[in-house]
């Protein structure tokens, strides 16, 4: 349907009710008759790049990047097909035409996504699965299913290795324990379960996995693999088969280079941008801190970027001018986890402090910071130095990229998340981010100022 209206809006606002005429070399057509071929060429496209895979629907960017491939296939064959038989499209009508169609199928399925999510969430349209492996390796993956709210999946069940057990908690809930390793078949027939999830390494090894595949041929039931790299994102995954031999290649983080360059134009760009347009608000936001307490409007505290460099971030003060010394007076009263100090009802915020903390307008004078390219717009939460002095070597890598203004760490939940999660969630998007990543956090950043969480 978005595709027909597409066509159709193109067709009659470039050419009106009239049937224009297309001469492919001596032969005379109509656009109505190109529309028709176009309309039959972007269906196949769609199926070609199985963007209706039910596996994908309301997953994520995969979804989107099927559709969008698809689209700028069909651009290529309009552009290759006129080159062969010699025909000129009228500009008007291509340049409508296809940009309209492909951000009108991502508009849909975007649309259909956040339903589908909404279903989700309140235990609809979901996958029923029975996870098996070790108990260990079940809790998890389990956990991991739970903990997000976009999640596919529920688990009806679980099999384990090992000793016989009837039941297996996780997270206070108590799971059926429904089979063994050797009798998984039966049980997810019994259960009606639409999927099989191997929770890492199984006794067999992949003996057993391919057993387990044949034995589920014959029904419908999927076999799912968890990968054991819990800090790889996919498209660092690549699958390369060596004569019968399945290998899998994982593509090393690189932390200089092309892409790197591209990220640091788009932080100039936008972040200049933002600097201008934004002017007005500064102003307003600035008399609003001179007026609410003593003290100057900005507040410059010491950050460690990339690479241990020690800057100063610039924040709109929230606190009162003694906040820094007050501290030390209220560290048996953190709220926070792991080296991080957090108070729900701070007693140095302002009033202000307080409004501005949470739709994070406090922030706003970073993008001077990400301009000056002490910052990036996304990236790991900016840490004290007293914080980077107690880190191990693990977290360490959260400095081999420039911190960001907002990030992973921001969009999932920021003062409700504990230290460990904070710092799995920076240390994946270290070693895992992209352009197209990047844009998506940002969209996600615009989301959460509206409806903020864990901003205090």
């Amino acid at each position: 349907m978005v595709v027909s209206l597409a066509l159709l809006a193109g067709t009659l606002a470039r050419f009106g009710t009239q049937a224009a005429e297309l001469r492919v070399g001596n032969l005379a057509t109509t656009y109505w008759v190109l529309s028709g071929l176009l309309w039959a060429g972007w269906m196949v496209a769609l199926h070609a790049y199985r963007s209706r895979d039910p596996r994908i629907a309301g997953m994520g960017t995969d979804e989107y990047k099927r559709v969008a491939n698809a689209a700028f296939a069909v651009t290529a064959g309009i552009v290759l097909a006129s080159f062969v038989l010699q025909f000129d499209i009228a500009r008007g009508y291509f340049a409508f035409v296809l940009p309209a169609g492909a951000a009108g199928l991502i508009c849909s399925r975007w649309t259909v996504r956040q339903w589908l999510n909404r279903q989700r969430q309140r235990g609809r349209f979901l996958s029923r699965v029975v996870v098996l492996g070790r108990p260990k390796d079940v809790r998890y993956v389990t956990h991991q299913i739970a903990a997000k709210s976009g999640a596919a999946y529920k688990v009806v069940g679980v099999a384990t290795t090992g000793k016989p057990r009837s039941s297996l908690d996780v997270d206070g809930v108590r799971l059926p324990v429904v089979a063994d390793a050797e009798h998984v078949v039966d049980a997810v027939t019994n259960l009606g379960a639409d999927a099989v999830i191997v929770a890492g390494p199984t006794k067999g090894g992949s003996r057993y996995v391919q057993e387990l595949g044949w034995k589920l041929e014959e029904s419908a039931v999927q076999l799912i693999l968890t990968t054991g790299l819990t800090n790889v994102a996919g498209p660092r995954i690549h699958s390369r088969p060596v004569e019968g031999l399945p290998l899998m290649h994982v593509e090393l983080p690189q932390y200089a280079g092309g892409k790197h360059l591209l990220k640091r134009a788009m932080d100039v760009v936008l972040s200049g941008f933002a600097l201008l347009v934004l002017i007005p608000v500064f102003l307003v936001l600035a008399l609003l801190v001179r007026r609410d307490s003593p003290g100057p409007v900005l507040f410059r505290q010491e950050r460690v970027g990339r690479g241990g460099e020690v800057f100063e971030m610039l924040k709109f003060r929230s606190m009162v001018q003694t906040a820094e010394d007050d501290l030390a007076g209220l560290l048996d009263r953190n709220e926070g986890s792991g080296l991080l100090f957090k108070m729900q009802h701070d007693p140095r915020v302002t009033d202000v402090g307080r409004w501005m903390r949470k739709y994070s307008l406090d922030e706003l004078p970073q993008l001077w910071n990400v301009f000056l390219g002490h910052m990036s717009l996304v990236g790991p939460r900016p840490p004290l130095p007293r914080e980077v002095a107690q880190y191990g070597d693990r977290v360490h890598r959260r400095l081999y990229i420039k911190p960001g203004l907002t990030g992973m760490w921001q969009i999932n939940g920021r003062s409700e998340l504990n230290w460990k999660d904070g710092v799995r969630l920076d240390l994946y998007y270290v070693e895992n981010w992209s352009v197209a990543g990047d844009l998506i956090i940002l969209w996600r950043t615009a989301k959460m100022l509206l409806r903020p969480v864990g901003a205090y």
